[in-house]
């Protein structure tokens, strides 16, 4: 399966290899060979872009074992996928895969898969197409038992835009379904994740006036207003976050991204900008925020910028339950003891808003996604699937 001309050296490749591949393997190979970079990002080719390719390939594999399968619109031409695994009695519980089937940009050669040293590189393979396979095929295996839940429906969702403004998850929570607990599929290396820290962004900008830079004692200089603003968000503020923490992930952090001001060097700039990544702990909200780097810059004496957002949608802490009894159920399924935090963001958040508690779990090590040479452990991908496989069919 391939979905544009390719060098016949990769096509010889390709057939030898897998020939070879488990089921499993062979699927995760074919969804890395499906291009499906988010079209909201900056991509040349857009032949590579979209993700209703990824979802009409599952879509006929699941239609083909029985599996009930509908869209939930989105965005314009992108839709989740729902598959729906019905138990013969009376539904009393819900659980929900929920992988993204978007991923960020890369060439072309990118999604020629290829195996080396018991990993299979191309873009997507970690994030998170490793996670769709292993959650996917467990999931189809599950529809094969003759003995699965009697009273728990299992719904598998294919989600859009995870890459960019989560679209696909925000829409599943607002319009359902919702469910006992939601699985984000993430490279976490197997671990069980029940929390993540929020993120916003923040722009701060402070005003000058213009002037000659031969008469600089004419104008008014936007870059000398922010200067002590600079000082006190990259000296002061980190110690005085330093002194709250969460117990799974620590303290909020600040990093300021991006910096703009003046037009030339002879021209007093008359306004400035800085763009800011202020990582969010549980208890943390957008104004509490904005509330705190006010009152640290009216401490130091310092005129307060203006404040503003950057980004059009929520992005909160993820804080989820250990104790529920879900929870605990996908621990002993995933043969760990607890529960563990990251500092990312997920689907994970803004399905918990929609109020599905949710984990993230899947194959892979963060440090790999986005890479350039993106790279699963195929092991880690079949660990993943059996503990996935292992959860769904405990489940009453």
């Amino acid at each position: 399966m391939t979905f544009f001309v390719v060098e016949n050296s990769y096509l010889v490749y390709r057939n030898k290899r897998v020939s070879r591949l488990s089921s499993l393997e062979h699927l995760l190979w074919e969804l890395v060979e499906i291009p499906s970079i988010n079209p909201s990002l900056e991509c040349k080719e857009a032949k590579l872009t979209g993700e209703e390719r990824v979802a009409g390939y599952l879509e006929d594999k699941a239609k083909k074992s029985g599996i009930e399968s509908s869209r939930m619109k989105v965005l314009p031409g992108r839709r989740n996928l729902i598959l729906r695994l019905k138990p013969s009695g009376k539904v009393k519980n819900k659980v929900m895969l929920t992988p993204h089937m978007d991923v960020v940009p890369a060439t072309p050669d990118a999604f020629h898969p290829k195996i080396k040293n018991g990993c299979l590189f191309g873009r997507g393979a970690c994030d998170t197409k490793g996670s769709i396979a292993s959650f996917f095929h467990a999931f189809l295996r599950l529809s094969k038992q003759s003995d699965r839940p009697k009273n728990t429906e299992i719904i598998f969702v294919g989600l859009v835009d995870e890459e960019f403004g989560q679209a696909g998850s925000r829409t599943l929570a607002q319009k359902g379904p919702k469910a006992d607990l939601a699985i984000a599929g993430e490279p976490t290396n197997l671990k069980v994740v029940s929390a993540h820290k929020g993120n916003l962004w923040i722009r701060l900008s402070t005003k000058g006036k213009a002037a000659h830079g031969s008469t600089p004692q004419y104008g008014s200089n936007a870059i000398n207003h922010m200067s002590p603003i600079l000082k006190a968000l990259t000296i002061d503020y980190p110690q005085l976050l330093s002194n709250k923490a969460h117990p799974l992930i620590g303290s909020p952090t600040i990093s300021i991204g991006r910096i703009r001001g003046g037009s030339q060097p002879n021209v007093v700039p008359d306004s400035c900008e800085i763009d800011i990544d202020r990582r969010t702990i549980p208890g943390e909200t957008d104004e509490s925020v904005k509330k705190e780097m006010r009152n640290l810059f009216s401490k130091l004496k310092i005129k307060s910028p203006d404040f503003s957002s950057t980004r059009s949608v929520p992005c909160p802490p993820l804080d989820t339950d250990p104790s529920l009894p879900m929870v605990q159920l996908f621990l002993k399924a995933s043969n760990r003891r607890k529960t563990i935090g990251v500092p990312y963001f997920t689907d994970a958040s803004p399905i918990s808003m929609g109020g599905t508690p949710a984990l993230v779990y899947g194959p892979g090590n963060i440090a790999q996604a986005h890479a350039q040479k993106e790279w699963v452990c195929l092991k880690e991908v079949e660990k993943a699937e059996n503990t996935i496989f292992k959860f769904l069919s405990n489940l009453r």
